[in-house]
Formats: structure tokens, sequence, C-alpha cells
């Protein structure tokens, strides 16, 4: 390939190992491409624990016992959290759900919470880059985002939960890991390094975005790190651990 040829060669045309998968731009790239298909996609290569654990972070979520609690949704995607946070806490009169991908909301108004809308506003924007108040939240709420930032990034958002929960306010966040110590922890990554791209390209036809799902929850780790960063802002902090270590997950308070 000539000089010329390689300048005009569209960035996605990029040998993966020269992208920085972290980029903000190139995760909005990622979650955009894939939120047609990603609810059913989610929901059949994890086996239905996606929902379980979804369901498990809401029930970690510490007491809110303000009157008409508010919040934030961090990396929010479809919103498939919002039921059984409604379905807790009754009495929650607004959510807000912070997310890079407008297809990703887009699909979850559509489809699953139109009926909620007056509960629900959206900002699209990269979190870690968001302007949301200080003590602005009674609650803060994330499930399966966190493994779209590196050790830099979680510091960033761990200083953000921290300066937008109100005092006495409560959170809870929760990730696909990597269950190390498991005895089957073998098939375990190999449903996420070859089962799943192995769907994504018999079933979904897709450019690879399904399949980096795996390659972030790898990365991830668990969220041991995490828990720490958010005990140095000063959160009261209980790191938590689901299905061997499948999933994990912080959850707590920020001290009056």
């Amino acid at each position: 390939m000539s000089e010329a040829d390689a300048a005009a060669s569209p960035v996605s045309q990029q040998p993966e190992a020269d992208k920085d998968i972290y980029d903000a731009a190139f995760v909005k790239g990622v979650f955009d491409r894939c939120s047609g298909k990603y609810i059913a996609f989610s929901t059949f290569c994890s086996l239905g624990f996606t929902e379980r654990w979804r369901r498990q972070c809401v029930e970690a979520l510490p007491p809110l016992r303000m009157v008409a609690p508010t919040g934030y949704d961090l990396m929010a995607g479809t919103g498939e959290v919002w039921p059984h946070l409604l379905k807790r806490f009754p009495g929650v009169s607004a959510i807000t759900a912070v997310d890079i991908s407008s297809g990703m909301h887009e699909r979850a108004m559509k489809r699953l919470h139109v009926h909620r809308v007056h509960k629900i506003a959206f900002v699209e924007d990269d979190v870690l880059a968001s302007n949301l108040p200080a003590d602005s939240a009674d609650f803060i709420i994330s499930t399966f985002g966190l493994k779209t930032f590196n050790a830099e990034q979680h510091a960033r958002l761990a200083r953000l939960v921290a300066r937008c929960l109100k005092p006495g306010g409560a959170f809870s966040m929760i990730e696909a890991s990597d269950p190390k110590g498991w005895w089957l922890r073998p098939l375990y990554l190999f449903h996420l390094r070859v089962v799943l791209p192995l769907v994504e390209r018999l079933l979904l036809k897709g450019a690879q975005d399904f399949s980096m799902i795996g390659t972030y929850s790898t990365n991830f780790g668990n969220a041991s790190a995490f828990a720490q960063m958010l005990r140095e802002e000063g959160l009261q902090v209980d790191y938590r651990r689901f299905f061997f270590g499948c999933a994990t997950g912080v959850c707590g308070i920020k001290p009056s």
C-alpha cells in the first residue's frame, strides 16, 4: 500500500492494537453499533445472569430514606435496571440516565420504558466529562458500565461518585468479572473469548463489537480495586462477589 493509500484508509481499518479501547469515542462507537441487538445478545449469552445481577445490584443498594429520592444511573445503557429500582423504591421521583451512547438510550425508551418517560431524563455524555452537580444525588446506580474504563478512569469515576452523592446518599454498582480461583473459570473464559465472538460472527454478522464486551470484561478483572478507590474518597464501601466471582460489585453510602 502506498503512503497516500495508507493516509486515505479509514480509522476502522487500523489494527485493533493501534486503538485505545477506553477512548470515549471508541466506546461510543462500539455501543451505538451494538444497541439494536444488545438486549437479546446480553440476555442470551449470559444465560440470563445479567438480569439476575441487575436485580441483585438493586437489592444491594442501601435503603433510601428520602420521601421522593432522585439519582443517577451511570453508564445507563438500555435502562434494564430501572424496573428493579422502581419496584424496590416506588417513591423514586426522577432518574437521570447518563450514557455516551444515544443508540442504547433510544432503544431503551422505545422498547422498555415508554410508560416511565416522566421519571427518566437522559444525558448523552461521557460520564467522566459530565458536569453533574455536587451533592445532587440521593442514589447512584450502575450496571455493567465499569468495564469500559481503565484504572485511571476508575479513579476519576470514584471522585465523581463521591462528589455527586448527597451526604447520606447510597450507591450500588455491578460488573461482569474474572472469577479467579473458581474451578470452572476456564469454561467461563472460553465462553467470553470464543463463544461470544462465534455467536456474533455466525448469527449477528457484526463488526466484532459484541466480542469487545468479553475483552472489556476480562481486562476489568474485578471491582476490588475500584472499591478501594471509593474508600479513599471517603465513602463507606462494601465489596461483593456474585456467582463465584463471575460478577463483582460495590455498594455503600456517603457518610452524613
